[in-house]
């Protein structure tokens, strides 16, 4: 497989760089062709703006949709956003790597899903039409290829537990896992997290690469998540609710997840 690792920590002697080496090492002795990504390390311009562009704005002002789309179409991106995008059409897995920031990923590589999914690429692709809202949701560019988050977390796995203080862990990393990976058609694998990271021993090190290592192993086998995809019957169309008969009276993010 060809495997593009997104990594985002700005130490490189950090756990998450240590687990960065230790991914790529374990993929490329399993046969697997890698590619990384590493965000600080190639002072990713986080910053989604008109400089994107090497033509000039079409407008009076920026739009950042139909600009990065334009832009798209007519091959004036910049560099930087144009080879994320090569990799991304070369890879048949994507793993994103990050430490968990205030809930979510930290803003660099927010700033890499801003700038490289541009319109037309990632997403404003396909019909959409009173029976087929755009292909998306389990569709779309990135069909056919997996991905899945490393996930890294200072607090305890009870802390993300169904009950616990921070939330499901499931519930925080569904607008990434959701949103951002199946939105452009992406098999969604279970993420894999890593708890207590400031705790962490040589003897939980050694346990953390091994479970990794298990799951990087897998990589082209494990079952991913079961989203409902949005063309397949599900939601009605073009209010994109769920139909009433699933999930009845049930709420929240699990609803979009076929349980059957």
């Amino acid at each position: 497989m060809n495997v593009l690792l997104v990594h985002a920590h700005p130490e490189p002697g950090s756990l998450n760089g240590a687990l960065r080496d230790f991914s790529i090492k374990r993929l490329e002795a399993a046969g697997h062709h890698v590619q990384l990504s590493d965000l600080y390390a190639m002072n990713w311009k986080a910053v989604l703006d008109a400089n994107d562009s090497t033509a000039p704005p079409a407008g009076t002002r920026f739009d950042p949709s139909l600009d990065s789309g334009r832009a798209f179409a007519n091959g004036t991106q910049t560099a930087d956003i144009a080879g994320e995008q090569d990799k991304l059409r070369w890879a048949d897995a994507v793993i994103l790597q990050f430490p968990l920031w205030w809930y979510s990923m930290p803003a660099i590589l927010k700033g890499w899903v801003d700038r490289v999914y541009a319109h037309g690429f990632a997403y404003g692709v396909g019909e959409h039409s009173d029976h087929h809202w755009g292909d998306r949701f389990g569709e779309g560019t990135m069909a056919g290829k997996r991905a899945m988050l490393v996930v890294t977390a200072g607090g305890w796995a009870s802390h993300y537990s169904p009950r616990g203080i921070n939330g499901p862990i499931d519930d925080i990393l569904f607008p990434i896992q959701h949103g951002i990976l199946y939105y452009p058609g992406f098999d969604v694998l279970p993420p894999h997290v890593i708890y207590r990271t400031g705790r962490l021993d040589q003897d939980r090190f050694a346990r953390a690469c091994a479970a990794l290592g298990q799951r990087l192993d897998t990589l082209a086998t494990t079952a991913p998540l079961p989203f409902r995809r949005q063309n397949g019957g599900a939601y009605d169309i073009p209010a994109l609710t769920l139909r009433p008969e699933l999930a009845p009276g049930r709420h929240g993010f699990a609803i979009h997840l076929d349980q059957a």
